[in-house]
């Protein structure tokens, strides 16, 4: 396992594995995962991505994004099989969490595509 990506990496990955997220926050809030709802990924412009939690239409909570802040992705093994996934930036010289994912299972990276150009998946849990 890697214990650091760049955002690149990351951002499809987890738009991949919404039903993974177990919370979800900054230093001053965190959002908990259950069963009503779910997470909603999309672009609000070209430089800000949205997380959504949503109750059928309604959103509970939102985080924007804006990944030219983002200087990497730390990965940490947590507590009860958790993998913690902080998003890190820059402040005056000094690395700042500014958002944070915590999920079911670690990152693993897409395969290649084999012979028949298809591509595989690797075991996601």
């Amino acid at each position: 396992m890697k214990s650091t990506l760049t955002f690149k990496e990351f951002w499809p990955w987890l738009t991949e594995h919404p039903n993974c997220i177990l919370r979800a926050g900054t230093a001053d809030s965190v959002v908990y995962d259950d069963d009503d709802y779910h997470w909603r990924f999309s672009e609000e412009d070209v430089r800000t991505l949205l997380v959504q939690v949503m109750r059928g239409k309604r959103p509970v909570a939102e985080l924007f994004i804006e990944p030219e802040h983002v200087s990497s992705v730390q990965i940490t093994p947590g507590e009860k099989g958790e993998f913690n996934f902080d998003l890190i930036a820059e402040m005056q010289g000094q690395p700042q969490v500014i958002y944070y994912f915590v999920l079911t299972h670690a990152f693993e990276e897409t395969s290649q595509p084999d012979q028949s150009g298809h591509s595989g998946r690797g075991r996601l849990h």
